[in-house]
């Protein structure tokens, strides 16, 4: 649970991983774009993700394609959209 903690921890990560939520596979140069971040660094991103178990790469020539990992629990789901609802609300009364 400390690894899933620790990936989440982050924005960067917190956002590639809503993306990758619609269980769809999405090339890291698509994460890169619609992020704004350099390769390097969404590389180091999405393997904290996938050590974290959050994430499955598959590498597709120069790139690699993530998903979410389908084998996620009910627990740890309902945590991550609970996650995401509050960072909502969050960013709605500012």
């Amino acid at each position: 649970m400390q690894k899933v903690l620790t990936a989440l921890s982050e924005p960067v990560r917190r956002s590639a991983l809503r993306l990758l939520w619609d269980e769809k596979e999405h090339c890291v140069c698509e994460l890169m774009e619609k992020l704004a971040v350099s390769q390097s660094r969404m590389s180091r991103h999405m393997k904290a993700l996938s050590d974290a178990g959050l994430v499955t790469g598959r590498r597709d020539a120069q790139w690699v394609r993530y998903t979410r990992t389908a084998s996620l629990s009910p627990q740890l789901t309902a945590f991550i959209e609970a996650l995401w609802l509050a960072e909502d609300a969050e960013e709605a009364s500012e």
